[in-house]
């Protein structure tokens, strides 16, 4: 049932015996002081629509220990010997001084309920109802848009442990698993553990034993119909049909039919790194920044710091590119009611975004993807005279093609005897060009980087969204959780948490029944 919060402070107290202790302007002063208005008893009640068994935490206290948790980055068995220990969060949360702090796993059996309910993300929309409260971002018209890589809360597993791995859960999630392994998976003992005792720097034993998984593999996902699965043994036979392809190919001299199977030269683009954690990839920021686990992507208003909108996403596949995560959250952030100014860097200058803002009305203050040259400092695509209208691309030597309805404009022997053919291209064939569908649109937002009043308030106002990463991931770049909604959940409770501590740092106080910024 729905437990409320006791009105009537006992004798011991934190808040009252030493809440003058509390450091004016912090998240647990302000908690101590407002967190019944913040996270009152019915933001809750739907979560405990019985009204039998024991009380719950009241709304209060587990809204403020969320918030505390998600702002300190620690894990539940953490938080619960905070709120045991730390006189800091009695007083923010109205714990006496010889209270102890609720099991760890409360903590778990909380995320469940919200994750299952209706509104599972209402701790970060009770603050961004605070924020819209207090009019701090009314005629504020920037938006910057950033992520960052966040490491996976697993180990990455090579193509060997994966397989053997998802054949064992093949076996426990589908309904007479361990018959079918003991009919049709018997070229290895799925039974023993660690590592198959095989020569390892031997390529033929390798080989031998990958076949042997993969042949398995394949044997149990021919013994069963996959639609007539379901939720566990769905997403078991799902997993095993990926891993027993992702990362293998036929054999030297083999078509794919004879059963002989190798370790693929080459990495699958989207590729499952473990079994444990089935949404963790291989992620990179840029060249040298390569980890494994997920994108943590933001929105941030330039001036005040403030998050409006966040996710995470897998760090590989589809909707995962800094530009297409941008174009969605731009689309939800429920605080952008006019036109804005979209503040982001060269990641997300794609087409399909430029035009998702242009269509929205938005401006595109984002720096432009560099351009690629077919020979090192020769010419680009923009030394290229473009007609639109005519549908033509004139050449550096004043050679001009029609663009097909494919975008395509060849030179081809045109580029015979050409006096700057060393500075467009090394074919043989002479110069292809395949334009882009929004090529006008790109070349047109390139000139406009140009202009110093674009390079001034990019300059001026992009760096803010850096910083606010930086507040994000301090002293927290690693997911706590496995799969993305659970770690989705928890940034979104980090984001508020901070939020929080920005609106507290912006001077935000309670006065006259309203939230608002002193």
């Amino acid at each position: 049932m729905q437990g409320r919060e006791d009105a009537q402070r006992g004798y011991l107290d934190v808040e009252a015996l030493a809440g003058e202790l509390l450091v004016p302007g912090s998240v647990f002063a302000f908690l101590a002081g407002h967190r019944g208005r913040l996270f009152p008893d019915s933001m809750m009640e739907d979560l405990f629509p019985s009204g039998r068994g024991r009380p719950s935490v009241p709304a209060p206290v587990i809204g403020s220990v969320l918030v505390l948790q998600g702002l300190q980055g620690l894990s539940d068995r953490e938080t619960a010997e905070a709120l045991t220990y730390d006189l800091r969060w009695k007083a923010a949360c109205g714990y006496g001084l010889n209270q102890t702090a609720f099991h760890p796993s409360t903590l778990t059996y909380w995320r469940k309920r919200l994750a299952a309910s209706s509104d599972p993300h209402r701790i970060m929309d009770a603050i961004t109802e605070v924020v819209a409260e207090t009019g701090i971002l009314k005629g504020r018209h920037r938006r910057a848009v950033d992520s960052t890589v966040l490491d996976d809360a697993v180990a990455r597993q090579d193509t060997v442990t994966q397989l053997i791995a998802a054949v064992r859960r093949f076996g426990r999630d589908v309904p007479g698993g361990q018959g079918l392994l003991a009919a049709h998976a018997t070229a290895y003992d799925y039974t023993r553990t660690g590592k198959p005792d095989i020569a390892w720097d031997d390529p033929d034993a390798k080989d031998a034993l990958v076949t042997a998984l993969v042949s398995d593999a394949l044997a149990l996902l021919a013994a069963v119909d996959p639609a007539a699965l379901d939720g566990k043994a769905a997403d078991a036979y799902a997993l095993l049909a990926l891993v027993a392809g992702q990362d293998v190919e036929p054999a030297d001299g083999s078509d794919g039919t004879d059963g002989r199977w190798r370790i693929a030269r080459k990495v699958a683009p989207d590729r499952v790194i473990s079994t444990v954690d089935p949404d963790a990839r291989h992620a990179h920021k840029s060249r040298e920044d390569r980890r494994d686990g997920y994108k943590a992507h933001i929105v941030i208003e330039p001036d005040t710091g403030l998050v409006t909108a966040a996710a995470i996403t897998k760090a590989a596949g589809e909707g995962a590119t800094d530009a297409e995560a941008g174009a969605m959250l731009l689309a939800q952030d429920r605080t952008i009611t006019g036109q804005v100014q979209v503040l982001a860097d060269s990641a997300y200058g794609t087409g399909e975004l430029l035009r998702s803002l242009t269509t929205a009305g938005h401006t595109a203050l984002i720096k432009p993807k560099p351009l690629a040259r077919a020979v090192e400092g020769g010419f680009t695509i923009d030394d290229f005279a473009y007609d639109q209208q005519a549908r033509t691309l004139m050449c550096p030597n004043g050679l001009v093609r029609t663009i097909t309805a494919k975008g395509r404009a060849t030179f081809g022997a045109g580029c015979t005897g050409c006096p700057l053919r060393s500075q467009c291209t090394t074919a043989a064939q002479g110069r292809k060009i395949v334009l882009h569908p929004e090529h006008a649109l790109m070349r047109d937002h390139r000139a406009a980087a140009q202009d110093e009043g674009f390079q001034a308030d990019y300059t001026r106002h992009r760096p803010m969204v850096e910083r606010s990463i930086a507040w994000l991931v301090k002293d927290n770049r690693r997911v706590p959780f496995r799969g993305v909604a659970n770690n989705h959940a928890w940034w979104l409770l980090r984001t508020a948490a901070v939020n929080l501590k920005r609106l507290l740092n912006l001077g935000l106080t309670h006065r006259n029944g309203r939230w608002a910024i002193t």
